[in-house]
């Protein structure tokens, strides 16, 4: 089993370049390309461009620089994740993303379907996306998503929020190039009626990727794993007993956002240490 973290939150502090050479001397395997700050939202819902190399004109040039860097410090960059909210307007900055990921060397691009949209809307939005995904060898992934009950202060049902709700999505597109990925931390949201592990079980060898973090079972607040109320023994053994092989895949942003610039790598070898222990986990 291999671990790999994401470096969108670590970006935030010392750059992307330094991000992946930090996580390559913490131990990681691979790096997770995180690209949230290709885009932004503007107040028609839609993504624009920000001021960031992966919206500039050689953002290829910067995907390739990137992978450089994690050859030379031994890691590979696993997986991506394309900006959001996702939605067939948004189609340009989805396939720059692919893009990105593939020219990094990565396998799999986290695309979030839209939250309120049924799995044939959402279907709609990925069958445009997967023949380009197809061209540049690279997997779209799904994700489970949640929207918020103001009156009951806890979350409720969104796109791919349970395991009937992901699998129809998944059934949808029926395409071998169409997986998905499950956020552990959402999956525990109140509201959410489900668990992590049951989504585990539930999805079965559809699950090629994985989002970890911990919270409080009622916020999502992209903690490191053992800091708060994931029971992640239950994680595990769900993941051992769907016989998963992708990586073990921390998405801890909060987590890292908070440490001062020179104890960055501090905070990412704490990172490495919570998820060298869901390995062993995994492992024993």
């Amino acid at each position: 089993m291999k671990v790999s973290t994401e470096i969108g939150s670590i970006s935030k502090l010392v750059g992307e370049e330094k991000a992946v050479e930090f996580v390559a001397k913490s131990g990681f395997d691979a790096w997770d390309f995180s690209m949230f700050e290709m885009c932004e939202k503007n107040k028609k819902g839609l993504l624009v461009p920000k001021n960031h190399p992966t919206a500039q004109d050689d953002y290829l040039a910067f995907a390739r620089k990137l992978k450089q860097i994690g050859l030379d410090n031994g890691i590979i960059c696993n997986q991506g994740h394309a900006p959001f909210p996702s939605s067939p307007k948004s189609s340009y900055y989805l396939k720059r993303a692919i893009e990105c990921v593939a020219e990094a060397g990565g396998e799999i691009c986290i695309i979030h379907p839209m939250n309120n949209g049924t799995p044939e809307e959402n279907a709609e939005m990925y069958f445009e996306l997967l023949p380009f995904a197809k061209e540049h060898n690279v997997k779209i992934a799904t994700e489970n998503m949640w929207n918020w009950k103001l009156l009951h202060k806890h979350s409720c049902f969104a796109a791919c929020a349970t395991p009937e709700s992901f699998n129809a999505h998944l059934d949808a597109v029926n395409d071998d190039y169409f997986v998905a990925c499950l956020d552990i931390g959402h999956a525990e949201m109140k509201g959410s009626d489900t668990s992590a592990a049951e989504m585990i079980l539930g999805l079965g060898n559809r699950l090629k990727a994985l989002h970890i973090h911990d919270n409080d079972k009622l916020h999502d607040l992209h903690q490191i794993p053992f800091s708060m109320n994931i029971d992640f023994t239950s994680v595990m053994n769900a993941l051992k007993k769907i016989n998963y092989n992708g990586y073990l895949t921390l998405e801890a942003s909060s987590y890292i956002e908070k440490f001062p610039t020179e104890k960055v790598p501090e905070g990412v070898k704490n990172l490495y240490n919570a998820v060298e222990k869901l390995r062993i986990m995994f492992e024993e």
